[in-house]
């Protein structure tokens, strides 16, 4: 049984996971995601300090009470031991709504991107979104092959100027 706290956080479940709002006590696991250049690469390729993360997550967790926000980022954990196994983003990029995924490197591989990503567009029609996009580096194969198996189609390919990398827009409506 979960307690009200628990059920607080909760934004949605699927059959392995619960995405639900970040807490300060992921900065172990939110650190050591976001400082490993693996998982950094698709991203921005950066990777900081335990302190900018704590002040990063800190900024995430203070978006949740504004008001006009329009950007989301929640926990991923595991419902049989809790652990946090990653990020979800929905975002405005512009006027788009987008979607990003980021795991820990231990649990890639693992059909999470999947899992999420079909209940994410469930509930994305749930709250009224009726378009969402992704964006991702085609070096990303592990991730243009979920997006594309769940029939998000491709907008546009273009260069990103700060990596230097081929991107490609996807898009699905719901």
């Amino acid at each position: 049984m979960r307690c009200k706290f628990t059920l607080l956080l909760m934004i949605f479940e699927t059959e392995r996971l619960e995405v639900r709002k970040l807490i300060l006590e992921d900065l172990p696991f939110f650190h050591k995601m976001q400082s490993n250049p693996n998982v950094m690469r698709y991203a921005d390729g950066e990777v900081n300090t335990l302190a900018a993360h704590s002040i990063e997550l800190t900024t995430l967790i203070s978006n949740y009470s504004l008001p006009e926000n329009d950007f989301w980022i929640y926990a991923i954990e595991r419902k049989v031991d809790r652990f946090f196994v990653g990020t979800l983003a929905l975002v405005k990029d512009g006027e788009d709504d987008e979607i990003g995924l980021r795991f820990l490197e231990e649990y890639w591989s693992l059909g999470y991107g999947t899992e999420v990503c079909q209940r994410l567009l469930e509930y994305c029609k749930q709250i009224g979104i009726q378009k969402i996009g992704a964006t991702v580096v085609d070096l990303n194969r592990a991730s243009t092959k979920i997006l594309i198996g769940l029939g998000f189609k491709q907008v546009r390919k273009f260069i990103n100027k700060e990596m230097q990398l081929q991107e490609t827009k996807y898009e699905i409506y719901l």
